[in-house]
């Protein structure tokens, strides 16, 4: 039996392929310009909401940061719109996952990731030697982290290597791709469905809900990193 020997469909599956087919499951085949802007719209909004469903795991990426002398905080920014004055900036940060301080010998030591009452506990936040911990501050425009203890000079020069969780693009021109896995395309045409129905086509409003709830937990429960699990069980003696 032929097959077809590709594996590319969703490189070629376009946002307004997203849009029609969304359109297609609630009955529409006819629509104008302003309907394909708004349910572009809607797509934007729902990448948004899928921030609130838990870490993505497409979406980790990985960075390092030059210290520099007495400097103790250091800014990421939201968006591509902020912070467009610094050349060296990071765009589409939404947290930070995991830290190292990184020596000129390319040796990682693990930081401590805290939160806001233990850093505000700590007496000298200005001294300085090689950074233990972290702690970090989520702004509309902004993540900052901010090191403890304070890099000195012999700290300075050496590398923040990090983890850091990025915003899904956006949608953007009707030629782009989503930038999603394959594993997500279903639930993010039900979503997009369900999105517009609420606009549209009320008396589906549930139905789609449904559809897009089960594949969505589905690519969720998917989506991750295989790692191994080792369970001991603990030794009892009794008395005798």
């Amino acid at each position: 039996m032929a097959t077809s020997g590709t594996t590319t469909f969703e490189s070629g599956f376009y946002i307004d392929d997203i849009i029609t087919e969304a359109y297609e499951r609630l009955g529409r085949f006819d629509y104008s310009g302003n309907d394909i802007k708004t349910a572009r719209r809607s797509l934007n909004i729902m990448f948004q909401e899928w921030g609130n469903r838990g870490l993505h795991f497409w979406e980790v990426k990985n960075n390092s940061i030059t210290l520099v002398q007495d400097q103790t905080t250091y800014t990421m920014y939201r968006s591509t719109a902020d912070g467009t004055s610094d050349a060296t900036a990071v765009y589409g940060v939404d947290d930070i996952l995991e830290a190292v301080y990184r020596n000129s010998s390319g040796v990682d030591f693990p930081l401590t990731k805290i939160n806001r009452s233990a850093y505000q506990g700590l007496s000298n936040k200005t001294q300085t030697g090689v950074p233990t911990q972290y702690f970090v501050q989520r702004f509309i425009d902004k993540v900052t982290i901010t090191l403890y203890l304070t890099p000195g000079g012999t700290e300075a020069g050496n590398l923040l290597n990090y983890y850091y969780v990025s915003r899904i693009q956006d949608a953007g021109a009707y030629s782009n791709n989503a930038d999603v896995p394959y594993r997500f395309v279903p639930c993010m045409v039900s979503g997009l469905a369900y999105y517009l129905s609420q606009k549209f086509n009320p008396q589906l409003v549930q139905q789609m809900k449904l559809l897009y709830e089960d594949e969505l937990n589905r690519a969720l429960e998917e989506d991750g990193s295989s790692s191994s699990s080792f369970i001991t069980p603990k030794s009892y003696y009794p008395n005798v």
